[in-house]
């Protein structure tokens, strides 16, 4: 393998070319109108306009990046995550056309890519699955009749997709007509697939994610959990791994458990299982990311291992040269998704330009980023500017890490999720991992955060003042010694 193509931009691309340029491998950078300026083409060895900004008019171009990668003479092609990543039409045709898919097989992209597929291709596994229906509903009356037997609260999911589309929480009988016609409307919109499920919903669940490793030979290991409960509108905003309540015999458990699911599609190269476990330590499968995933660094931190490395060498064939029993878990790490969105409006996006662009750097700090001091942020793809990681010794060294770098983190021309990040560091319930997927809804508020950060913003002054004073007051002794 001597050339990839990454099928996507910003701080993604820039990883997979790190490891790559590493490895002795070129790159091949793809890009849209908008960016034409990005760092992503500049750190590439070759770089090809690929249309139009909307990610339907370049990025999402599936037939024109395989054409480009022939043209190039490409051996492979990395899909990153979002985009085509999850396609298994797109893996298909490279495959198809001679050039390597650094990702799983069409199959196993089409088993993990439906919700109702994966649920039947686990079920021989022994994998606790959270009690509901096992095929689509789109009736009605059988649907309440179904939530009725099931008991309440129950939850309405899209077959197809993530990031919490297609979903709604039904608590009685009377909602569940107009839940029913919201969830299947935003389905099909979301994915093209109106195809809805019902489960019963878990109140309170930790979200927790097992990362997997599978080569071509039959070998797969798991590389232990990330925490991934912190969510607005069902969406990460900050991971961790390890997770702080999972005992060493429920991790061992769980990772077993991932690898069964891996073993149930043939799956191949770098996945993500995730479970959601309850109050009473029960765990239940919820879905397999047939990808990278954007928290992988925090993986990457405490086994000591790259993520993107391991995919390459998969995809050329290789043996894994790990075994489970060799991987050792070290330390803690965070990653804070540093999102152009305003935490005090409802987390709405918020583009514009970048005037100051300054991150953070040190000990124990880390940033992935595809952004740079002057640019743009478009409108036209998700709105993440960077992934902000901690890694500490112990989980207390990781937060005041963190806490030190979204301090010196400087944006200006955006609002960004970096207060909320230290709202969550700051907070009583992290501090002691007493927290659920609901966080945000138990704690966060707008007006709290406004509070916080006025508070910190004082302190701030009373601090400079302070040390102005100690400032003069020397000055004034030096002038009366000298």
């Amino acid at each position: 393998m001597k050339k990839i193509l990454i099928a996507n931009r910003g701080e993604i691309a820039i990883r997979i070319m790190k490891t790559a340029h590493k490895m002795g491998i070129k790159t091949v950078a793809v890009y849209s109108e908008v960016d034409r300026n990005s760092p992503h083409i500049r750190y590439a060895n070759e770089a090809v306009y690929i249309g139009e900004s909307p990610s339907n008019q370049s990025y999402l171009l599936g037939d024109k990046i395989i054409e480009t990668a022939l043209e190039l003479g490409v051996d492979a092609i990395h899909p990153g995550y979002g985009f085509l990543s999850e396609n298994a039409s797109f893996s298909e045709k490279v495959t198809k056309n001679g050039i390597i898919f650094i990702g799983p097989n069409a199959h196993a992209i089409r088993v993990m890519g439906s919700k109702l597929a994966a649920k039947k291709a686990v079920k021989n596994y022994d994998i606790p699955m959270v009690p509901g229906i096992d095929k689509a509903v789109t009736d009605v009356k059988e649907a309440t009749q179904i939530a009725i037997k099931m008991g309440f609260p129950i939850l309405i999911k899209a077959s197809a997709g993530g990031g919490g589309k297609g979903m709604r929480v039904v608590e009685d009988e009377g909602n569940v007509a107009d839940q029913m016609e919201r969830a299947i409307s935003e389905a099909e919109s979301s994915f093209g697939d109106g195809s809805v499920f019902i489960e019963k919903y878990i109140s309170s669940p930790r979200h927790i994610e097992i990362q997997i490793m599978a080569d071509t030979h039959g070998n797969i290991i798991h590389l232990f959990e990330r925490e991934c409960s912190i969510q607005r509108r069902h969406q990460k905003v900050l991971e961790e791994a390890p997770s702080i309540i999972l005992t060493p015999a429920l991790r061992e458990k769980m990772g077993q458990a991932a690898i069964l699911v891996a073993k149930s599609c043939d799956y191949v190269g770098a996945g993500t299982v995730e479970f959601l476990l309850d109050d009473q330590n029960n765990f239940y499968f919820l879905e397999m990311n047939t990808r990278l995933q954007v928290e992988h660094p925090v993986t990457e931190f405490i086994t000591g291992l790259d993520l993107v490395s391991l995919q390459i060498k998969i995809a050329k064939g290789e043996i894994l040269n790990i075994k489970q029993e060799d991987i050792k878990m070290k330390g803690h790490a965070i990653e804070l998704r540093v999102y152009a969105e305003d935490p005090l409006n409802d987390f709405l996006p918020s583009v514009g330009f970048l005037e100051t662009y300054k991150p953070p750097s040190g000990n124990g700090i880390r940033v992935d980023d595809g952004f740079e001091e002057g640019m743009d942020i478009p409108i036209y793809y998700d709105p993440m500017l960077s992934k902000l990681i901690s890694y500490g010794s112990t989980r207390s060294e990781a937060i005041q890490r963190m806490l030190f770098a979204i301090d010196n983190y400087h944006i200006k021309g955006v609002k960004t999720t970096l207060p909320f990040g230290k709202f969550v560091c700051q907070h009583e319930a992290f501090i002691t991992g007493n927290f659920n997927t609901h966080f945000v809804k138990n704690y966060y508020s707008s007006k709290l955060l406004e509070g916080k950060m006025k508070e910190n913003a004082k302190l701030a002054a009373l601090i400079a003042l302070k040390l102005y004073i100690e400032d003069k007051a020397q000055l004034r002794v030096a002038t009366i010694t000298s």
